[in-house]
């Protein structure tokens, strides 16, 4: 079973920037999609972008551009690059991956954005 460990996150200000890593682990990793979501308290978990293994990519629609999903050259890590950063971007950060009719989830990576 893959495993997924997420790395990156922190407190922010407003208009900062974050790096999230999501290291997947487990014999001949493949994905079919692999996914950022994110849950503030009281709130549903939401999908933030999404990386198909073709290299198509999705995004929420609150994301508007700032943020970028991708893999970096090991092809065994993906990447949230988070710009201008807002208070409504505090929540978990949950790394999901999907392929060969399984998935699994991170165990999440607090992102706080405060002045």
């Amino acid at each position: 079973q893959v495993q997924l460990v997420e790395s990156g996150g922190g407190l922010v200000q407003p208009g900062g920037s974050l790096r999230l890593s999501c290291a997947a682990s487990g014999s001949s990793f493949s994905f079919e999609f692999m996914s950022w979501y994110r849950q503030s308290p009281g709130k549903e978990r939401e999908m933030v972008a999404t990386l198909h293994s073709g290299g198509k990519t999705y995004y929420g629609d609150f994301v508007k551009g700032r943020f970028t999903i991708s893999r970096d050259n090991t092809e065994s890590t993906v990447i949230l690059q988070m710009n201008n950063l807002q208070p409504e971007d505090t929540a978990v950060y949950y790394c999901h991956y999907s392929g060969g009719g399984t998935g699994n989830w991170g165990h999440g990576t607090q992102v706080t954005v405060s002045s």
